[in-house]
């Protein structure tokens, strides 16, 4: 007699247990039987099947098996196992209707056995049937084991959502298939999609990953046709002003869905921190973004989906773009004060506020935040129909194309805490509350623009005619030309200052507020003609050494007697130095002074009439004065001064006024390099100094430096322009000038022996030689002050006036080393500062021992 025997546990399924054990697990597995001969004494009968009654009542054989049974399936019944012929026993039985039967029994055992059953470990974990929308766990899923699940949809070409969620343990692997087992779609750690074929059931299968490990999941699945539920989404949801829908999306679950409907064409804002699916009414996707056209037939499905399928927590907000609701009115404001047309709302972070614009006729109009508020926010104007109109980037001419309903969007995009911020839009094509109309004469007053509030638009009325070019100046302020429509005019760069106006017409210059105005006051603006000046003082060349006029406006007539090049020079009163521009008649710039220095020149391509404008970035005030000094290019009239000013008196002069620039005609000739050296403590102020040949050309540049060398390239003669320094309109000076390079020479410097140098007001430079036999490649030169004040320098120069070492700084002793000193013989200059001292100076092989 046999029976069946329980699965084994453990991955030894397949291996063979031993035939004694298989056989004492049958005998003593079956509940009752006989042994021994049978009841009618026959022998040599063939044995009939072993039966058994089961703990149900009713009658049940089976064989020893090899493999598991699924756990998700019942095992089937297997046929009676065949026995050998042998020996039997039988006795009879009452059946469950009362008849009897036989039962007939092995031969006796000589041995019994207890065996206890092992743990059942089915090679199925988790399973059955899938319902759309709920959340399947399954707790454990190790090595091969497989859980297989059913899903039913009763659509056709559905698409499913499946969402697979490893818990903890290994990676899983998951995939549907269909009924003639073909694999539609493989399953992964997202929100998955499957499109499915014909209604029916198919199957869902999960495993390990490697066939190894253990671990846990959810699993969970939606239908894209026939979703397990739908919230219908009403009218009022779509309004800016609704609150929206507050919900938990909880964790593992695969979708939530919405339904809407919509006009055709509408534009909605799906906002929500989760991923969307919008679907039309074919159940096609429409959108998987935020901002949504709704451009096929609905009805309509929204399907929302957190990323990693964690549990959310969210409100869905929907507001519709086009034919939008909900949104506080903003009425066109005025130019000048805004009164109460500002718009005003806190935005939180990542979140939007609208305003709803009422337009009466076509036209651009400027879009105003308060500077501080406009770093943190973005913004953008759309038209009734949802269509983007303009944006932060045209935030000061924005073109609105027809009249109708706008919507002003306000977003916070770039700021971690909620912003309070002020709005005002106005119409550039109308002029309520524009100034009363200016002039643009360059000598009328300087208008101060009152600012009341941050968000304020001003604007400047002023007639202009065809061909004028109007130029504006402010502080800061962004300024702009429009036409009575409202229409900018040179919107684009014109390569020249300021602006053409195309026609005769009013216009008028549209001024913004910045930061550096504030929040509130006034601020300066300047309308002006360049072409055909007007308004300007009158400025006529003056010879060098003439100081000129000082006074107001920031422009100048220049008459001009003669074509040709001429120097400008451009100071404020305390002679600071100035930036300027010179144009012609037309407007058409012909130089650009950058830096204003003396040396600045302009070629004035003709006699007449030019205009100059002083042009300091800060500046917008008539009351500035300034002096303009209109010279000759070449200069004349120049006093000549000696180049061996080491021997000579030195040059005396003074200033009598800012702007004043004078002229020294050096005798040095071509080639030859001098040097200016002049009195003074360190930092002192002194004349700014620039060398220029007989043309007017510029040899060296300005400089105020004590110890000024200069080699003459160019054309003799050559001169030496001085101008007064900054912030001294009016001083004196003295200097003097020594050729380095050639005759006279120099008194020599005794080597290894002290010279005694007297200083005083008309002594501060000396300047010795050394023969090329006197001094070795490393010299030492070393100076004291004997007695009195003051500091002084050495420098050594080769023969031909080329600087090879001098100290850092002046000083009252100190020594020099010079390493490098060329062959031939050197020149030793000593400035001082002028104060009547006494210094030895000594100079000696830099090897040789100090005495």
């Amino acid at each position: 007699m046999s029976a069946t025997l329980p699965t084994r546990p453990d991955s030894r399924t397949r291996r063979a247990f031993p035939r004694l054990a298989l056989v004492a697990t049958a005998v003593l597995t079956v509940p009752a039987f006989l042994v021994g001969p049978s009841a009618a004494g026959t022998t040599g009968t063939t044995p009939a099947a072993a039966t058994a009654t089961s703990s149900a009542g009713t009658a049940s054989t089976g064989t020893v098996s090899r493999e598991p049974s699924p756990a998700a399936t019942p095992a089937a019944p297997t046929a009676p196992a065949p026995t050998t012929p042998g020996p039997t026993a039988s006795r009879t039985a009452t059946r469950a209707d009362g008849t009897t039967a036989d039962l007939t029994a092995e031969p006796a055992r000589p041995r019994t056995a207890t065996v206890t059953r092992s743990p059942w470990n089915p090679r199925f974990a988790c399973g059955g049937a899938l319902t759309f929308g709920k959340v399947e766990t399954c707790a454990s899923i190790s090595y091969e084991q497989k859980s297989v699940w059913t899903v039913t949809t009763s659509a056709d070409s559905d698409l499913l959502y499946v969402r697979l969620r490893e818990v903890a343990g290994v990676s899983l692997s998951a995939q549907v298939t269909g009924r003639d087992g073909e694999v539609l779609c493989h399953i992964g750690s997202y929100l998955n999609e499957c499109q499915l074929g014909a209604a029916g059931a198919y199957t869902l299968t999960v495993t390990t990953y490697s066939g190894r490990g253990q671990g846990s999941y959810t699993l969970a699945v939606e239908s894209r046709r026939t979703p397990s539920e739908c919230e219908l989404l009403p009218e009022e949801f779509f309004s800016f002003a609704s609150p929206g829908v507050p919900k938990t999306l909880p964790a593992g679950a695969a979708t939530h869905c919405y339904a809407f409907d919509q006009p055709l064409g509408s534009v909605v804002m799906v906002r929500t921190d989760l991923r969307i699916q919008l679907l039309d009414g074919q159940h096609e996707q429409l959108c998987g973004g935020s901002m949504c056209t709704l451009s096929r037939p609905g009805p309509y499905r929204l399907f929302l989906h957190e990323l990693y399928g964690g549990q959310k927590t969210y409100t869905l907000t929907m507001p519709r773009l086009s034919q939008a609701v909900g949104c506080p009115a903003l009425p066109l404001a005025p130019f000048g004060d805004p009164g109460a047309a500002v718009g005003q709302a806190r935005v939180a972070p990542d979140q939007e506020t609208c305003h709803a614009l009422s337009i009466p006729t076509a036209g651009p109009v400027t879009v105003r935040f308060s500077w501080i508020d406009e770093q943190k926010l973005l913004w953008t104007l759309y038209d009734d129909a949802g269509k983007q109109v303009c944006s932060k980037s045209s935030a000061w001419y924005c073109a609105l194309p027809t009249a109708g309903r706008y919507t002003l969007l306000v977003r916070n995009e770039y700021h971690y805490n909620p912003v309070d911020y002020q709005v005002a839009v106005t119409a550039l094509h109308r002029d309520e509350g524009c100034a009363p109309a200016t002039g643009t004469s360059w000598d009328q007053p300087t208008l101060h623009v009152p600012l009341t509030s941050p968000v304020q638009t001003n604007c400047q009325p002023f007639q202009g005619n065809a061909g004028d070019q109007v130029i504006t100046y402010d502080f800061w302020k962004v300024t702009r030309l429009v036409d009575e429509s409202g229409a900018e005019v040179c919107a684009e760069p014109s390569g020249k200052d300021g602006c053409v106006l195309p026609a005769d017409d009013t216009y008028r210059v549209i001024s913004l507020l910045t930061p550096s105005t504030g929040q509130n006051g006034t601020y300066r603006l300047q309308i002006r003609r360049l072409s055909d000046a007007v308004g300007c003082p009158t400025v006529a060349p003056i010879s060098y050494g003439a100081a000129p006029a000082v006074g107001g406006v920031r422009c100048r007539s220049l008459d001009i007697p003669a074509a040709g090049e001429y120097r400008i020079h451009t100071v404020d009163a305390n002679n600071h130095r100035h930036t300027h521009r010179v144009f012609d008649q037309d407007g058409q710039m012909v130089c650009d002074i950058a830096a204003g220095w003396v040396d600045g020149k302009c070629m004035l391509p003709a006699a007449g009439r030019y205009t100059l404008v002083l042009n300091p970035s800060n500046l917008v005030d008539n009351a500035y004065t300034h002096a303009v000094a209109l010279l000759p290019a070449i200069p004349s009239g120049c006093a000549t001064v000696s180049d061996t000013g080491w021997r000579d008196a030195p040059h005396r002069g003074g200033f009598q006024g800012a702007g004043q620039v004078k002229c020294l005609r050096l005798p040095s000739p071509a080639g030859s390099r001098i040097a200016k050296s002049g009195p003074g403590e360190l930092g002192g102020e002194r004349p700014i100094v620039t060398i220029v040949d007989g043309t007017g050309t510029k040899v060296c540049g300005s400089s105020s430096e004590r110890g000024y060398t200069c080699r003459l390239n160019g054309q003799a003669p050559f001169f030496a322009l001085l101008e007064g320094p900054t912030n001294s309109p009016t001083s004196t000076y003295a200097m003097v000038f020594t050729r380095l390079d050639g005759p006279p020479a120099c008194p020599v410097l005794p080597r290894d022996v002290q010279t005694t140098l007297a200083t005083g007001p008309d002594r501060f430079t000396a300047c010795f030689s050394i023969p090329a036999d006197q001094h070795a490649a490393r010299e030492s030169f070393t100076w004291a002050r004997t007695s009195g004040t003051g500091t002084a320098e050495v420098t050594v120069f080769d023969s031909q006036g080329v600087e090879y070492c001098s100290p850092m700084l002046p000083a009252a002793s100190q020594p020099i080393t010079c390493t490098t000193l060329p062959d031939g013989p050197l020149t030793v200059l000593v400035e001082t500062d002028g104060a009547t001292a006494t210094y030895g100076l000594t100079h000696r092989e830099a090897s040789a021992p100090t005495a």
